[in-house]
């Protein structure tokens, strides 16, 4: 069965850096859109980051945008989510997800694998 599995996060002062990693297993990576979603307390699922299968294309929220970067490593089936000057604002449970058909979209539902989620907490 599929599998995404998250790790990285962790406690970090504002300004800080933090590199999520997500490890995937039972899809064909190489062909599948890569994307990160972040859920604070209280609050909806929200896009951040999406790299299509080649990794030729990304594409951020504007909330993130110029902070971080997301990247693949396909002979590994790994994604990657680089987060500089990370903000109070910033915390939050962060999600790998999958999409096997290699839609490129920042749209929850397009989405039909997800990790556990890794939390990632800002102090200011």
């Amino acid at each position: 069965q599929v599998q995404l599995v998250e790790s990285g996060g962790g406690l970090v002062q504002a300004g800080g850096s933090l590199r999520l990693s997500c490890a995937a297993s039972g899809l064909t990576f190489s062909r599948s859109t890569m994307a990160w979603f972040r859920q604070a307390p209280g609050k909806e699922r929200e896009f951040a980051a999406v790299i299509s299968w080649s990794g030729v294309t990304t594409y951020y929220a504007d909330s993130v945008k110029g902070r971080f970067t997301i990247s693949r490593d396909n002979a590994k089936n790994t994604v990657f989510l680089q987060m500089n000057s990370l903000k109070p604002e910033d915390t939050a449970v962060y999600y790998c997800a999958a999409d096997s058909s290699s839609v490129f979209s920042r749209a929850v539902y397009e989405y039909n694998y997800w990790g556990q989620g890794t939390q990632v907490t800002v102090s200011s």
